[in-house]
């Protein structure tokens, strides 16, 4: 199930967000959450399975029909198991009459997900 982010998931997040390639760095780390947290352009979602938050999926809306996926994550533990593909689907659920792509680091697993 798809849910927003709240500042209680701060940890969880940040966890998901560093097997990111380019979130590696923790000062990086902190500044992409505080943007997350502070810019409500950049939406950030996790993937909730039972009690578990097992996947991330954040997103900037660079207007107001149009979101680029920036982050997509899922717990090493928890791969291969269709939880991406389905928070790509939820969010654009959620967001039918507006368009979502992906950046360069996300959009080779995006477009596996049409």
């Amino acid at each position: 199930m798809l849910i927003r982010y709240k500042k209680t998931f701060e940890k969880i997040a940040m966890g998901l967000l560093s097997f990111m390639p380019n979130e590696k760095d923790l000062k990086k780390l902190q500044q992409t959450i505080k943007h997350y947290e502070l810019d409500e352009n950049w939406q950030l979602f996790l993937w909730k399975e039972e009690e578990d938050i097992i996947g991330l999926l954040g997103g900037i809306w660079i207007d107001e029909d149009n979101m680029i996926i920036h982050h997509i994550s899922v717990n090493p533990s928890h791969r291969r198991q269709g939880i991406g593909k389905n928070m790509v689907k939820a969010v654009k659920e959620l967001y039918p009459d507006k368009h979502i792509t992906a950046n360069e680091e996300t959009k080779e697993f995006f477009h596996k997900c049409d």
